[in-house]
């Protein structure tokens, strides 16, 4: 049996089951990547010959694939959002990201530090990589396609969260490095820090994401018709903007995730109602997927070959902390004075959902430095990851149908099946006109 050929093969049951089973599982509390994770499990599982998928030994390749997963997937979470950038209106997702991830990691660097015994370089670093919340899993507590309207408090307050916090995260990973023992005085390299990895990066990737937002608008709208973009290749401009805004970033030591989501922002803020938005959000969306279904079949495999066993009390401990303790109650905290609903204020609190973007952080930092308890930190990553998927995967369908309900909203099942019947309707009518 050819190895190779069975990789094909699996991959395109996969991506298959992908493009099918959100819709079959919209109204179950079941997500689809709680499947591909077991997919994974199953078929590593399997005497094959199939190489361990160690994302410690094989850093770089896992370094590369999320950090990939993650971009794009920032891509179609900006192109998505409806409504247009301000302090005010962003005002949700901008003291999630700027006050309730600083208290949750304030608050887990405390926990791991002194509780379960971390090293303070390793602890920062856990709680850098467990920070933001997940672009690429997240998807059934985001807002819905361009153009759809009804974005409520919740949705965009999730889905704002998730593209901004990406970035934002990433000081405190370069924190864990500068706390790493070294030569030179630590006053000194935590300066250097503050300047460079906090002000610089994060003032660079906002501002090189909006020129590039900026620059992507004027050649796809504003250019002569002569000369304009074929309206045919709006999928290759979703993935111009992506490698462009992160690889330019990048390149001028900004923060690249950043720099993509404000790009594909400030891109949706212009000609809002052209259909453009949504072929370039469907074109990321599908991409997105194909990446979501390697690195979840990968996880799986790692799980079953060994992820977890360096897994201690501690670590497990630490992960429920953070999802069942410190991001409720520090979102409750944050959100107390905001114009949100009790209801809301609950389900923006429960949801941080945890995923990719951990993985791409900690393959980063265990690649580019030297950590001793490495396996450790991917083991406690590892479990904090899946327990969010099976946790928040379970109870995202009727936790998002009761707040429909209780708002006097359809759910996304009744929003689906009546845009099934619509299709119907137009298919229905268009064969009669052709009889005729």
């Amino acid at each position: 049996m050819s190895l190779y050929n069975l990789i094909l093969v699996v991959l395109g049951v996969a991506i298959l089951a992908v493009a099918w089973l959100p819709s079959l599982l919209r109204k179950y509390p079941l997500s689809y990547p709680i499947l591909f994770v077991g997919l994974g499990a199953a078929v590593f599982s399997l005497p094959i010959g199939l190489p361990t998928p160690d994302p410690v030994q094989h850093a770089g390749f896992a370094t590369h694939l999320t950090e990939l997963c993650v971009t794009v997937a920032l891509t179609g979470t900006g192109l998505k959002i409806d409504r247009k950038f301000s302090l005010h209106r962003w005002r949700t997702p901008l003291r999630l990201v700027l006050v309730l991830m600083v208290l949750s990691i304030a608050g887990f660097v405390a926990a791991a530090h002194y509780l379960a015994g971390l090293t303070l370089a390793s602890a920062v670093l856990l709680a850098g990589t467990l920070a933001p919340t997940d672009p690429v899993l997240a998807g059934d507590v985001q807002v819905g396609k361009p153009g759809e309207g009804g974005e409520d408090n919740v949705r965009f307050a999730l889905t704002g969260e998730a593209g901004l916090n990406d970035g934002l995260a990433f000081p405190f990973v370069h924190l864990a490095a500068v706390l790493l023992p070294a030569a030179g005085a630590l006053g000194g390299r935590l300066l250097e820090w503050a300047w460079q990895d906090v002000l610089y990066r994060t003032g660079m990737g906002l501002l090189a994401g909006w020129l590039a937002g900026k620059a992507l608008s004027f050649l796809i709208f504003d250019l002569p018709h002569r000369v304009r973009i074929n309206p045919e290749a709006y999928g290759f401009v979703a993935l111009a903007v992506t490698l462009t805004a992160y690889g330019l970033t990048e390149l001028l030591h900004g923060y690249g995730f950043l720099a993509v989501f404000v790009a594909a922002v400030t891109l949706r803020t212009h000609e809002r109602s052209h259909e453009y938005h949504t072929e370039m959000h469907e074109f990321t969306d599908q991409l997105e997927r194909l990446l979501i279904v390697i690195i979840l079949i990968l996880f799986g495999g790692a799980l079953v070959r060994g992820l977890l066993a360096p897994l201690t009390l501690g670590g497990a401990g630490l992960g429920l902390l953070l999802l069942l303790v410190l991001r409720p109650l520090g979102g409750l905290l944050t959100l107390g004075r905001s114009h949100l609903t009790w209801p809301e204020r609950l389900v923006i609190s429960g949801f941080g959902i945890r995923g990719i973007g951990s993985f791409f952080y900690l393959a980063y930092a265990t690649q580019a430095h030297v950590f001793a308890d490495a396996r450790q930190l991917w083991a406690t990553t590892g479990f904090t990851v899946l327990a969010s998927i099976v946790l928040h995967g379970a109870l995202a369908t009727p936790v998002m149908d009761w707040l429909d309900r209780r708002s006097g909203r359809p759910t996304a099942a009744e929003r689906e099946e009546e845009h099934l019947q619509e299709l119907e309707a137009a298919e229905h009518d268009a064969a009669q006109e052709q009889r005729r």
